[in-house]
């Protein structure tokens, strides 16, 4: 069971890049998120299985979600129809770097998510950017509730067929829809909610063409969806924007972003040990440290004082520089390592202010 909140690294293809399974634990991280897109192309769906699962594969004691790989899919048919098109019996693409054409229909993404052994699965939806217009949403929602409706049904004949106890069932989020539309994020949900999940998933890119959160749409699902279900911030991952979605009943987050800017030589830190109003109403509570600052090349310090994470008790912003120069492979665990502990300790400190 999941104390919320809870923040979940992106393991997209079942390992945090630089990690291992015991290290990313040390964290404080309880759940990794996995992608169904990538798995079922990279090892493979029976090379998974015949591992024994993901969490025989990687290694990893925790929960795993698995994505649908519905969003990923519509990344890659958005560069052009050479890629894939969407149907409505699913999805066809053809990665780049490949020959193989892929379907992937609700019925598909149920078995698959299940064969991997996971602990959540996400109905397979159609994404859509919030710029993109009416007509797409209302295509959009029209197709995610449906192929909801048949991913409900398979994954209910399917353990049926395991005759799981109710203990070991694993839980289906299915994802809401609806562009910047009010009226198309309440029809998507109600209709949803008649199906009935475990969870629901904020569904669509999250940020305008700025990077700013598009506040007004992601904090109305919170008022549609009722509070007994579990909501999660799909593809939010910014500290303070994950801050502010909690602040709205959001009990779960994923995300690349904390992992991929430890790569790329942005360490989060406290500026200060923030209050309740400054975590949920301010931003000025979080920083960067920039691993390629010339300030550092002699800094003995931490990146941040009072972080108890094994990289601050024992390693220096100098030498962590001194890594990040030489490309060096420590450098890119020991920063995803720092990374990740914060966004850990972030969501303890969230908790005791959480609705």
């Amino acid at each position: 069971m999941l104390e919320f909140p809870q923040f979940l690294p992106d393991a997209t293809f079942g390992q945090v890049r630089g990690l291992a399974a015991e290290e990313t634990a040390q964290c404080g991280i309880r759940a990794m998120m996995m992608n169904t897109f990538h798995l079922m192309q990279k090892p493979g769906a029976t090379t998974v299985k015949s591992l024994g699962g993901l969490h025989a594969m990687t290694g990893w004691e925790g929960i795993i979600f698995t994505d649908s790989g519905g969003f990923q899919a519509y990344s890659l048919i958005r560069q052009g129809p050479r890629f894939g098109q969407f149907t409505d019996n699913g999805l066809v693409f053809k990665p780049e770097d490949g020959q193989r054409k892929y379907q992937l229909t609700p019925e598909k993404c149920m078995q698959l998510q299940l064969g991997f052994g996971s602990d959540l699965l996400f109905c397979l939806d159609d994404c859509t950017h919030v710029d993109d217009d009416m007509a797409q949403q209302e295509a959009s929602v029209e197709r995610t509730v449906r192929w909801a409706k048949r991913c409900r049904m398979e994954f209910d004949r399917l353990l049926d067929e395991k005759r799981l106890a109710q203990e070991r069932r694993p839980k289906l989020f299915a994802v809401v829809q609806g562009g910047n539309s009010y009226e198309l994020r309440r029809h998507c949900a109600e209709q949803l909610l008649e199906i009935g999940f475990d969870g629901y998933g904020y569904g669509g890119w999250p940020l305008d063409n700025q990077g700013n959160l598009v506040e007004d749409m992601v904090f109305l699902l919170r008022e549609l969806i009722p509070a007994e279900f579990p909501l999660h911030a799909l593809g939010i991952g910014h500290p303070p924007y994950v801050a502010r979605c909690a602040a709205q009943g959001y009990g779960l987050f994923d995300s690349a972003m904390p992992t991929r800017d430890a790569r790329h030589g942005r360490l989060y830190r406290f500026n200060y040990l923030p209050d309740k109003a400054a975590l949920l109403e301010k931003d000025d509570w979080f920083g960067y440290v920039y691993a390629h600052d010339e300030r550092y090349i002699k800094s003995s310090q931490p990146i941040e004082e009072g972080c108890d994470c094994p990289v601050c008790r024992r390693y220096s912003i100098g030498y962590l520089r001194h890594l990040h120069k030489l490309n060096d492979s420590l450098y890119q665990q020991l920063s995803t390592q720092h990374n990740l502990h914060f966004m850990a300790r972030l969501m303890e400190r969230l908790r005791p202010y959480l609705p």
